[in-house]
């Protein structure tokens, strides 16, 4: 008994390691090596280590550039929305559109059934002093054939795009011309303009409608409101609808020019950036005319600058839906390869001190589908549903009570509610068929569009016909939509007037597509209203 008593601790500590080795044998996954190895040391860091011990260890072969930019890109996601890797193949993709310009060959074109068609060549660009028109199918580039393959947006630009002054071969089909024709077009530099359309929309209001804020942004809006000023406005509608933002400089640069000397346009701030001011510091080219201001779910950055100076200095009224929320100052830095880091360095705040950056719980594709949540919500349907928060009321100079939180929150609020009496009108505007026939139409009807001089010259003379009319209502049909009884009469109206805008869109760009869409546009509508009683609409309708 005592010689038992004396081992039975020895014997207790061997089975348990016995139990500790087997129980840790067994537990390895099938396959594995059971030796413990330290991961290879290198002076990039922990990244770079697993990085180099996948490339060289992986039980298959992985590409390295592909991991590295998958994580990066993770990395900056975990960090805030806005803060974007982008690679050396996105790099021209992404700042092209920023800079004022590209090289290529100038056309706008479209994928119309798996083919790039030409819906208008630049004028003066390479293309149009080649011959390339209106119309024209590009089947060949280079002796690569891209109709037919489901060739898409960006392979195409990609295709067409290339430094100046190199060449490109593309053979085309053009409507009543037997076979194809080749053209060699030698790519130039192409403006791209940020201003999509500036014109009169009745004897005293003028339009000018931004669709980002590049690098020309405000050469081109200056350029604008001197042609109209010059035409007798004394009022104007600034659509920053869709405009997704774009530079500060831009922003605050047009902001400028609605607000006295001395203003503040903006502020930002930062962990390392210390606050910075942006004011007013010349006499603006519009201080004087009374303004309106359209912005929607598609409004952001720059747009949210421009929309909250002058919201904030009672300068105007913010007519629309809260716009999308994004508060966010980013930085670039360029990368030895060619490609390059945008990091949020800063939150932008309006002269009240709002900041209307909107929360983000790390959902990446959440936040930036938000619009079909305040879809969802009721929120483009009612006022009343849009979220404000008690404590994040700010009040302006002039008594006005504005919300930080998220998004610019308009002055008069305008619903994207579908009147029960256009239900036929808005679905085939959703479906894309009254888009579709009107392109069609131009395309079969192009040599006698081009009859008419210039976009007045058509407004005045072109009508939608009732055989027109029937025949959208029988393609309509023939696509699986039937006509609606109750509402395919009070829908003519809205039907023929999109379809007007459409056609003048083909022929004239959006020179001539917005003068006529304005016509059915309740936006427009409110503006016009808010205008005629002297920008004092009712501030409740938010």
């Amino acid at each position: 008994m005592k010689r038992t008593t004396i081992y039975l601790p020895l014997l207790l500590g061997i089975a348990l390691a016995a139990g500790f080795y087997f129980g840790n044998r067994f537990s390895q996954p099938a396959g594995s090596d059971r030796s413990i190895r330290l991961l290879p040391q290198s002076s990039g860091g922990k990244l770079d280590n697993i990085l180099q011990y996948i490339e060289r260890d992986y039980v298959d072969t992985v590409d390295p550039r592909l991991l590295e930019n998958h994580a990066i890109k993770s990395m900056l996601e975990d960090l805030d929305p806005h803060s974007q890797y982008i690679t050396a193949e996105e790099f021209d993709e992404v700042n092209d559109p920023l800079l004022g310009s590209f090289e290529g060959i100038g056309i706008s074109f479209r994928i119309e059934k798996d083919t790039i068609t030409v819906i208008n060549p630049v004028k003066g660009g390479p293309s149009e002093k080649v011959g390339i028109m209106a119309g024209d199918r590009i089947v060949m580039i280079d002796d690569s054939l891209v109709a037919g393959i489901s060739i898409n947006n960006r392979d195409a630009m990609r295709k067409l795009k290339g430094k100046r002054g190199t060449l490109v071969v593309v053979d085309v089909h053009r409507r009543g011309v037997t076979g194809l024709s080749k053209y060699v077009i030698t790519r130039d530099i192409i403006p791209t303009y940020s201003l999509d359309v500036a014109y009169m929309a009745d004897e005293k209001t003028g339009y000018i409608r931004l669709n980002k804020f590049s690098a020309t942004t405000h050469e081109e809006f200056v350029k604008a409101a001197k042609k109209l000023k010059a035409e007798g406005m004394e009022k104007l509608i600034l659509d920053l609808r869709g405009n997704a933002g774009g530079y500060l400089k831009a922003a605050t640069d047009i902001s400028d020019e609605f607000l006295g000397d001395g203003k503040l346009i903006v502020y930002t701030q930062g962990k390392n950036r210390p606050r910075s001011f942006a004011f007013a510091s010349r006499k603006g080219l519009l201080e004087q005319e009374e303004v309106v201001v359209l912005i929607d779910e598609g409004s952001a950055s720059a747009s949210e600058i421009v929309a909250g100076a002058l919201q904030d200095n009672d300068r105007g009224i913010i007519i629309g839906r809260r716009s999308f929320g994004k508060g966010l100052v980013q930085e670039q830095m360029a990368m030895k390869d060619g490609s390059a880091l945008r990091l949020t360095v800063a939150r932008y705040y309006t002269p009240t001190g709002r900041s209307i950056q909107k929360p983000y719980d790390k959902d990446f594709m959440k936040y930036h589908h938000e619009s079909v949540d305040r879809y969802m919500n009721g929120e483009t349907q009612s006022a009343d549903s849009v979220p404000v928060v008690d404590t994040l009321k700010y009040t302006t100079p002039g008594g006005k009570t504005v919300y930080g939180g998220g998004g610019i929150m308009p002055d008069v609020y305008v619903a994207l509610t579908p009147d029960s009496s256009l239900v036929y009108f808005n679905r085939l505007a959703n479906m894309g068929m009254i888009f579709q026939f009107a392109f069609d139409y131009s395309d079969a009807n192009r040599q006698m569009l081009n009859r008419f001089k210039n976009f007045d010259d058509f407004d005045a003379k072109f009508r939608v016909s009732e055989s027109m009319f029937n025949d959208l209502v029988a393609y309509a049909k023939s696509k699986g939509v039937e006509p609606h009884r109750e509402s395919l009469e009070s829908s003519r109206r809205h039907i023929n007037t999109l379809m007007k805008a459409y056609i003048a869109r083909n022929v004239f760009d959006d020179a001539g597509f917005y003068p006529v869409y304005q016509r059915i546009d309740p936006m427009m509508d409110k503006a016009f209203e808010t205008l005629k009683a002297g920008g004092r609409a009712s501030l409740s309708q938010r």
